[in-house]
């Protein structure tokens, strides 16, 4: 059995543009800190603030913005097309995608189910919530769609139009149905294809890069008209956000030793203790691939096979991010709360299925690309607004800790759940 290689299994990336993540908070924090002397010292600025500072940060979002629909497409099909030729390596590379698949699925459904009830327990400060949206454009919901029109929605009449208006679900489902239909072409013609929408990937992630560059910047405009306008409110709202998307992400974190117990069959407090230095590596670098080594020790300690081991952990650092789905619904209904969009059923529904589908595109990107990509389209399927993503992408540094930590303890357990139930040699 061939291993995985991790650089053709994940979306080849250019040299990107960026700036470390600590860079963008301290431009929030700085942002923040010159909105409140303006606020409490120096009222009598607040119109040049409006008028100067301001629409810097709205420039640079909506450079942001302009990304995200190209940028989905190109990586979705990529990611769809690896999926593809990953669940053609062999039976335990299927059986890996189809735990993969599974878990994906499961921690859409933490978001779709416990963050509104998180939201009613611990409710959206009104007065942050109304800064927010006062200074970063509110929105009016969009009529919440009844289940006739919302069927005939996932079909588009003209693709082109679905990605000019933003409707990325049937969108999404076109380019996945497409990407599908491209691996039944000969190899030449599956070729072209597949290396046209690398290219597209790589001249997007250099774009996203620039913009993403220029993060300390724009997010300095923008939390400094924010915190100008609101004061000390902004801050709480920062604060209150991520405390639900974390405790969301903390969810997930625990359904990862669940998982271990009941499916892998690893007593708890032995997969405990063996996840404990890969979970130390993971907290001090935010990076799975940087923690794959001990990840494997791990493996080793709960006696997983290293034919198995060194096969389905590559594959899991590649392409499954276990918290995805549900840290990045988490965002999008918090978006949609803050702005009062109604989550009918089935606009949770098009949420879950668009959360699932495009963390398949998320893969080996860099944390605020990753960030961008995936909460962006979920957003845009519930009819909540972009807008806030350009601030709350700097304090993706704190949530990102959780995530990594998801990740690493479930690569783990489904590594080792793989094992449990691959054939065993007499």
């Amino acid at each position: 059995m061939t291993l995985p290689n991790l650089e053709k299994s994940s979306t080849a990336l250019p040299p990107i543009a960026q700036v470390p993540a600590l860079w963008t908070f301290m431009g929030l924090v700085g942002g923040l800190l010159g909105g409140l002397a303006v606020a409490f010292l120096a009222p009598g600025a607040l119109p040049v603030v409006q008028t100067w500072v301001q629409p810097v940060g709205d420039m640079w979002l909506r450079a942001l913005q302009a990304t995200i629909v190209p940028l989905v497409v190109a990586l979705l099909f990529t990611g769809v097309t690896q999926t593809i030729a990953m669940a053609s390596a062999g039976a335990m590379a299927r059986r890996s995608l189809g735990m993969f698949l599974g878990f994906l699925t499961f921690s859409a459904g933490v978001a779709i189910v416990f963050t509104p009830i998180l939201l009613s327990l611990l409710p959206i400060p009104t007065e942050a919530g109304a800064a927010l949206r006062n200074t970063l454009g509110a929105t009016e919901p969009g009529p919440v769609p009844g289940v006739a029109e919302f069927l005939r929605a996932i079909v588009p009449t003209n693709v082109i139009d679905a990605a000019a208006n933003d409707r990325l679900l049937p969108l999404i489902l076109f380019v996945s149905a497409f990407a599908l239909a491209v691996g039944r072409l000969a190899g030449p013609q599956r070729e072209v294809m597949t290396t046209f929408f690398a290219a597209l990937a790589s001249a997007m992630l250099v774009v996203i890069g620039w913009v993403l560059a220029l993060a300390p910047i724009g997010v300095f405009a923008l939390s400094m008209a924010v915190a100008a306008t609101s004061g000390t409110a902004a801050i709480g709202a920062l604060a209150h956000y991520v405390m639900i998307v974390v405790l969301t992400g903390t969810i997930v974190l625990l359904a990862g030793y669940a998982f271990a117990v009941a499916i892998a069959r690893q007593p708890l407090g032995r997969f405990a203790r063996a996840m404990l230095p890969a979970q130390a590596i993971a907290l001090s670098t935010q990076s799975s691939l940087a923690s794959l080594p001990a990840m494997l020790g791990a493996c080793r300690n709960l006696g997983v096979r290293e034919t198995t081991s060194e096969f389905v952990m590559p594959l899991a650092v590649a392409l499954f991010r276990a918290t995805s789905p549900a840290m990045n619904l988490a965002v999008a209904i918090y978006v949609a709360h803050l702005y009062g969009v109604e989550l009918s059923p089935m606009v949770l529904a098009s949420a879950w299925l668009v959360a699932i589908l495009v963390s398949l595109s998320s893969v080996s990107l860099p944390g605020s690309i990753s960030f961008v990509v995936s909460v962006g389209p979920i957003a845009i399927a519930m009819n909540a607004p972009v807008a806030p993503l350009a601030l709350l992408v700097a304090v993706e540094v704190l949530p990102d800790l959780m995530r990594t930590l998801g990740n690493v303890t479930m690569d783990v357990a489904v590594t080792a759940a793989v094992d449990r139930k691959a054939p065993r040699a007499d």
